[in-house]
């Protein structure tokens, strides 16, 4: 949130070839809103009805051209009814030349016009995805994310109870952390969540009686990624005799973050449970079930047909 046109010109002004025609300081520092980015189209023949306030604006080759078919006047006033919609700024795609009265318009309202030689569905194409992550919804949560067979195992519990030991653990049998302690959560779509460690933090954990170690440094490149989606949440929690614990992996948990929701295990831990092994059947059990298998349920069909004579017997049984 708060991304200003300045911002957006500085982190990927290069990958979408953006020049500004305008004053170089003008109205860098206006502030974008949302990710919403869209040609103003019949806007400049004067339908404005669902032409929104303070949206970005592409001007490609058709508004380009029909500006220029305009008459002097009528291109004055197209633009002038164009630009009180307040636009953070003004793009041109294809490095197309402007009729003066867009730059002095524009220059006359503080709105900077950057132009690229990208093709419009290029450009579009490009810039799409940097908005989007922008803006997304993000929060931050206490656990460790790792990467165990290509699914994401969020860890969650109380401090102390041993996420990073079992990240750690699970990155030396080969798996690959992505963060610790902190998790920067953003949600991409209606669903899908993306989990990240923290600029400065990325790729350190903190071991109780160690210290802070960094895992790139001790396993390699491979031992690391820079992000990945979270599909299942692991919750450990401690032991007790009275809880009870599923037994079968029918009863389904789930839990909800960023009102996205996600299928949730709940591991208890008790001294001598091997809880990487544990883990690696989380994540080795989440792709059979998004191949169709579901273990526990071919086990429970396959149980009540072995089951079927015995209670059709009983069924026939009258006396």
């Amino acid at each position: 949130m708060g991304l200003k046109v300045g911002d957006l010109l500085r982190l990927c002004g290069e990958r979408l070839a953006l020049e500004v025609t305008t004053p170089p300081d003008l109205g860098l520092d206006r502030e974008i809103h949302g990710p919403d980015i869209s040609s103003p189209g019949l806007a400049l023949t004067g339908f404005t009805e669902r032409l929104p306030h303070g949206r970005l604006q592409v001007l490609g080759e058709t508004e380009v051209f029909y500006l220029r078919s305009l008459a002097a006047e009528e291109r004055r006033k197209a633009l002038e009814i164009l630009l009180a919609f307040d636009m953070p700024c003004l793009f041109v795609t294809k490095g197309l030349g402007l009729p003066e009265e867009v730059v002095e318009l524009a220059s006359a309202r503080g709105i900077p016009i950057l132009v690229t030689s990208l093709k419009t569905n290029e450009f579009y194409r490009r810039i799409q995805p940097f908005l989007e992550e922008q803006f997304a919804p993000t929060t931050t949560v206490h656990g460790s994310l790792v990467d165990v067979y290509g699914v994401g195992l969020l860890f969650v519990g109380r401090s102390g109870i041993g996420k990073s030991e079992c990240a750690l653990d699970l990155v030396e049998r080969g798996h690959r952390l992505v963060a610790d302690d902190v998790v920067v959560i953003s949600r991409r779509g209606n669903d899908i969540l993306i989990g990240r460690g923290l600029e400065l933090q990325r790729h350190h954990m903190e071991i109780r009686g160690v210290g802070v170690v960094d895992v790139r440094a001790l396993f390699g490149i491979r031992a690391i990624r820079q992000q990945k989606r979270i599909e299942v949440v692991v919750q450990l929690v401690d032991w007790e005799d009275q809880a009870y614990y599923d037994r079968t992996g029918l009863e389904t948990e789930e839990t909800e973050i960023l009102e996205a929701k996600l299928p949730k295990v709940t591991v208890p831990l008790n001294p001598g449970k091997n809880i990487t092994v544990i883990c690696e059947v989380v994540a080795m059990s989440h792709l059979l079930k998004y191949a169709g298998i579901d273990s526990a349920k071919i086990f429970e069909r396959d149980l009540i047909e072995a089951m079927r004579p015995m209670r059709e017997y009983l069924e026939e049984d009258y006396e």
